[in-house]
């Protein structure tokens, strides 16, 4: 076995875990900020600055040693376990993470239990229409629409019906199984309908194969064809599988600040709105280190999922996909419909006059009444609409483009990609704000910062096994190069999927935009993007739910159309397939020559 694949893999971790960690370490740099007053601020809001103090906090920390000497000693103590003192509760960091973090993975494994469940629901019509012969995709509206929650409203809503108005769980805390159950939910749901959305699609494609129709026609049982088929579609999607449970971190933050549980990501939020470098740099390392262990993990899986056929290039080809029909354009148009009629309803009136009564309620002349400033809510939503979902189209295309471009080199990308999925938006988004400030163009920048590495290694996973299929293996011994190989018969084949997977996760985008403008990272007041419409609508949400019913429903809205127009599957002009496309290239009969 050639080891330096592994190598460059392994090497790739390490300089990217040092560089992120070394970029956190010179924020202050960065910045222009004096990190002793932030200190200072910190420990005593209100007493007086003194050269005197600030220059005894500088000689505590060590500031007068600058970046590089910080980092270097901080570093030194990590590789001994020691993760330094934290510079605002004067305590050491590295007890007070463990334990936040087992809290979060307790939190993070009970809501990728309820995504698995909701998942498998999701995916029971694509085993029954893959057993009786019929494998086609669905619409996606139900998947879409568990997508397209937003996090943050969820965990609110369920706070409120099931908390304050049931009574049925605790709204706050973290003392027992029972204060487990919103959050989980909360995390979970979106995650869910994600993940069954990707799954049915890939369970479409499987049984598409020849070797299921063989199957059945050998007496095979329908139990042994459905382990079969998750058998051989569980590999295509294990990255994105894994990297849901990386990513449900980003979900942890949020639903950590609204249930006030003691996890890791709302400490290293907090660490990071105090300036508490040295807890900040221990909790994203902890989550960078959390995301290799499952980078690692995953790529064992799919070793001993598909080894041998890997080894022997036995993979069956995929199956085209037959054009869809006129009736699947139906839901993405319904829903693309209303997007448009919601814009165009508002454009007209004006989002920041106070012409109305503070919360005052929906009529024929405000049909979604107006929000605790007196301004209409139709209004602000339809222009925040194209704030929100213009950045957030720039961003998906971003990060579609740059995930093309590295997953072709998987082993030396290994590193960027698990560390990126480490970080979750919201992260991110205080690490942009403390550089440049809350801003629109500041939360685009986080967003795609970290939205890439899902597409990247799925087109990282997608790439391997096209190259392992055996027209795709043989070609160059019929001479084809590498770059027509890759560009003719590798890249048609990988971009369907991941522009798919692209437009799944736009969703995603949008709501991690409306998260950072929700928190106030992103586009500041007066603007009517829909993460400010949330944030300022939740705290009325009980006495005035109109506030939040439109930008909500709009995100959902949202939702469906992407995932419904993903499934949508074009006529090809050519109606070979890939063999049989590598077959003509090459039989002598062609006058074309090969390069």
């Amino acid at each position: 076995m050639n080891p330096r694949p592994a190598l460059v893999a392994a090497s790739s971790r390490v300089v990217t875990i040092v560089g992120v960690v070394f970029l956190l370490s010179i924020i202050p740099l960065l910045s222009g900020r004096d990190q002793a007053v932030s200190i200072f601020r910190a420990r005593s809001a209100e007493g007086e600055i003194t050269e005197e103090a600030l220059e005894a906090i500088r000689r505590e920390i060590g500031l007068d040693a600058g970046p590089f000497g910080s980092f270097t000693t901080w570093f030194g103590g990590v590789l001994r376990g020691d993760l330094g003192v934290s510079w605002v509760a004067r305590k050491p960091v590295a007890l007070d993470l463990v334990t936040t973090l087992g809290t979060s993975l307790t939190l993070m494994l009970a809501s990728f239990g309820v995504a698995v469940v909701l998942a498998a629901l999701l995916t029971v019509p694509t085993f029954r229409r893959g057993l009786a012969g019929r494998p086609a995709r669905t619409g996606g509206g139900a998947a879409a629409a568990f997508t397209a929650l937003p996090d943050f409203l969820l965990a609110s809503v369920l706070l409120i019906v099931f908390a304050v108005w049931l009574g049925w769980f605790p709204p706050y805390g973290w003392r027992g199984p029972q204060y487990v159950v919103l959050p989980a939910l909360a995390m979970g749901i979106p995650a869910g309908g994600f993940l069954g959305r990707m799954l049915s699609d890939a369970l479409a494609d499987t049984f598409a194969e020849k070797w299921i129709a063989t199957w059945q026609v050998a007496g095979s049982s329908n139990a042994r064809i459905v382990l079969a088929a998750l058998r051989r579609t569980l590999p295509g999607i294990a990255a994105p599988l894994s990297l849901v449970l990386v990513s449900i971190t980003a979900s942890a933050v949020v639903v950590e600040q609204v249930y006030a549980i003691p996890g890791i990501g709302r400490t290293t939020i907090g660490a990071a709105q105090a300036q508490d470098l040295p807890t900040l740099q221990g909790g994203v390392l902890l989550l960078m280190l959390l995301a290799v262990a499952f980078g690692v993990g995953v790529t064992l899986l799919r070793v001993a999922l598909l080894g041998p056929a890997l080894r022997s290039s036995s993979l069956p080809a995929p199956v085209p996909r037959a054009p869809s029909s006129a009736s699947a354009l139906i839901l993405p148009a319904a829903m693309l419909v209303l997007l448009v009629v919601l814009i165009v309803a508002g454009l007209p009136r004006d989002p920041y006059a106070l012409d109305f009564t503070r919360l005052q309620a929906p009529d024929w002349t405000l049909p979604f009444g107006a929000d605790a400033s007196g301004r209409d809510v139709l209004a602000r939503v339809s222009h925040g609409a194209l704030s929100t979902l213009g950045t957030g189209v720039v961003v998906m295309l971003a990060c579609l483009a740059l995930s093309l471009v590295v997953g072709l080199f998987p082993n030396a990308a290994a590193g960027p990609i698990e560390i990126t999925n480490a970080a979750p938006p919201i992260l991110a988004g205080l690490i942009v704000a403390a550089i440049m400030g809350p801003s629109a163009v500041g939360a685009a920048i986080a967003v795609a910062a970290v939205s890439w590495a899902p597409l990247a290694s799925h087109t990282a996973a997608l790439v391997a096994e096209a190259k392992a299929q055996p027209h795709i293996a043989i070609a160059p011994v019929l001479g084809v190069g590498r770059v027509r190989l890759l560009f003719h018969y590798v890249l048609p084949g990988v971009i369907g999927p991941v522009f798919r997977h692209a437009c799944l996760r736009l969703p995603g985008i949008c709501l991690a935009l409306a998260a950072l403008g929700f928190l106030g990272l992103g586009p500041q007041p007066p603007a009517s993007d829909w993460g400010l419409v949330l944030s300022e609508g939740l705290p009325y949400v009980e006495r005035a739910p109109f506030l939040v019913a439109l930008p909500a429903a709009a995100l959902i809205a949202l939702g469906v159309f992407a995932v419904s127009l993903s499934n949508v599957t074009l006529r090809r002009r050519t109606g070979r397939t890939a063999p049989d496309a590598v077959a003509t290239a090459h039989d002598p009969a062609h006058r074309t020559p090969v390069h």
